[in-house]
């Protein structure tokens, strides 16, 4: 049986434009190519299994083929019901990859396509949001047996392994990417940054010159989020409950207020926390007439979209991507993709060449899991700064950008406890 037998997607007929849309990312995406004309010839995957979940559209698409090109069978599903690409899938499905993903599933067909991809027994694994690992921690261990390691994408899947580990209850190394330099930095910030508004400003077609924008947490997303909307025109408030991170911000040049004051104000809500019940219904209460909501975080749940269903006394979709919700005062506010991830569900998430960096690190973290698990042991790790390190610096070769390096009378100095 081959790729496309095996795989469950919406419609095999849609694969010429997927494969268009993954050529145009890889087009765009020179780290990646440098790495797959190396492991093409290397093949140290060869004879193994990576189970994939992550947010399936055409940037994934290219990370799942280097590493097929790298020897490996490649099995992957989405990590978000409204972020995957049908004819994405497609694409890959006709072309060697095991795809078990469409847009828009149920929660039981999403579960049912994270386990069959488990079920294809991985001996490694790429994971975003800690999907894949919970449930090989809970419901399937059956499964884990041969999992050698892997590598997470998000700070929330990243807090999910952590609290295992914690625990004693990892049962395999895992390499937390998000929290590399050339992760955070550059796809958390500028990635999230841009992503975020290409989705909001596409989906509302609504100036943002002149309005405030109320981003709700300040970690590195926060950041590039606030800093676009800057950009944009728009008046910052930024709410926190971390006093370094809330002087960070206002010495950015930003009002920080707490939410419940912010809520008064907000034209525009971005929620980038990574937890629960941020922005409630006791905060809707006092928002504007036509506040838009969204959310960046992994998972739909900082913006309680419940409570705002029963405050409501009508709701109705008025634009695709934005569902509008009629308080009993006359007042309304919008909804932006459900409340789930507004650049990946209403846009087609990070630039590539953004993302040319972040999948840079998940393949040569894979990789260094492979050959070191045993080593490693069961816990949680950071990417090694060599890494971090290579990965920047092929993205600066690629661009036509030297840099210096240190004399060897320069190293000496620095590796002395003598200042002569």
């Amino acid at each position: 049986m081959n790729s496309l037998e095996r795989s469950i997607i919406a419609n095999p007929a849609l694969a010429h434009d997927g494969r268009l849309k993954i050529n145009w990312a890889a087009d765009h995406m020179p780290v990646m190519n440098r790495l797959r004309e190396q492991l093409k010839v290397d093949r140290p995957l060869a004879g193994l299994r990576v189970a994939i979940s992550l947010h399936l559209e055409a940037k994934t698409a290219n990370l799942a083929e280097v590493i097929r090109d790298a020897g490996a069978e490649v099995v992957i599903t989405g990590s978000n019901p409204l972020s995957t690409q049908d004819d994405v899938c497609a694409a890959l499905a006709a072309d060697g990859v095991t795809v078990f993903a469409k847009y828009n599933p149920s929660p039981e067909e999403y579960k049912d396509h994270l386990i069959k991809t488990l079920e294809t027994k991985p001996d490694l694994i790429i994971d975003d949001g800690g999907d894949l690992v919970t449930v090989l921690h809970s419901e399937r261990p059956d499964l884990a047996e041969q999992v050698r390691g892997g590598c997470e994408e998000t700070t929330t899947g990243i807090l999910r392994l952590q609290a295992l580990e914690k625990t004693g209850e990892l049962k395999f190394p895992m390499i937390a990417v998000n929290d590399a330099l050339s992760k955070y930095l550059f796809d958390n910030r500028y990635g999230t940054g841009q992503s975020v508004w290409d989705g909001i400003n596409r989906t509302t077609n609504l100036v943002v010159a002149g309005k405030t924008v109320v981003v709700v947490g300040y970690g590195w997303c926060g950041r590039g989020v606030a800093m676009r909307a800057k950009g944009l025109g728009a008046k910052v408030i930024v709410t926190e409950i971390d006093a370094v991170k809330a002087t960070e911000a206002h010495m950015d040049g930003y009002t920080v207020l707490p939410i419940a004051e912010a809520a008064k104000q907000g034209d525009y809500f971005v929620t980038v926390t990574g937890n629960k019940g941020v922005i409630t219904a006791e905060h809707m209460k006092s928002m504007k007439n036509g506040a838009i909501l969204s959310n960046a975080g992994h998972f739909n749940v900082e913006i309680d979209t419940e409570g705002l269903a029963t405050m409501a006394v009508s709701k109705q979709t008025v634009r695709k991507d934005i569902e509008e919700y009629v308080l009993e005062d006359g007042r309304k506010i919008y909804l932006l993709a459900e409340g789930r991830l507004v650049n990946l569900a209403a846009g087609d998430g990070h630039p590539a060449e953004i993302m040319d960096m972040t999948f840079a690190l998940q393949t040569l973290s894979l990789l260094f899991v492979h050959e070191n698990y045993q080593r490693i042991g069961k816990r949680v790790m950071e990417v090694p700064y060599e890494i971090d390190e290579q990965v920047s610096r092929y993205f600066l070769e690629s661009l036509g950008i030297q840099i210096d390096s240190l004399s060897e009378e320069q190293e000496k100095y620095l590796a002395s406890w003598q200042l002569d």
